[in-house]
């Protein structure tokens, strides 16, 4: 499908024909917009609060170039993996809330908790809901619910 223009501008959303002059923004995360002419440029710029910048002229590709250019760009295609586990939630990182576990057993018990109790706490915790997770799976859900941590 050929267009009769090169691209569209970033503020009026008019459209820049091909071998015609247009404007960019001097800075340099910012030159994927073109606009038609300064006064649109002009009205970008306060918007994206750049604090010295101007407009640069350039000119469009001519049709045959836009084509040339459109089919020997390589595609850039953005893939992100999915997360698993252990990559989202680091396997040493506390899921305990050590100043709550802490205060209920000085106040049960009258007793002191050791800093590697919340370590041994949280791989159990981690044990315990990697096989609620299975048992919700294998039931169909995507919901973990209390009787997936019952035996």
């Amino acid at each position: 499908m050929e267009t009769a223009y090169w691209r569209k501008c970033g503020s009026c959303k008019k459209d820049i024909g091909f071998n015609v002059i247009y404007q960019v923004c001097s800075v340099s995360s910012c030159q994927k917009h073109a606009f038609c002419s300064v006064n649109c440029w002009d009205l970008h710029n306060p918007i994206m609060n750049h604090k010295s910048s101007w407009a640069e002229e350039r000119r469009s590709p001519r049709g045959e170039e836009a084509v040339l250019e459109a089919s020997e760009a390589p595609r850039r295609i953005i893939v992100t993996p999915k997360q698993t586990i252990s990559e989202s939630h680091e396997s040493n990182e506390v899921l305990i809330v050590a100043s709550k576990l802490k205060q209920y057993i000085k106040d049960k018990y009258d007793m002191n908790t050791a800093a590697s109790v919340m370590d041994s706490l949280s791989r159990n915790v981690r044990r315990m809901t990697d096989r609620a997770a299975e048992k919700a799976k294998s039931e169909g859900r995507k919901t973990i619910m209390d009787r997936d941590f019952e035996s």
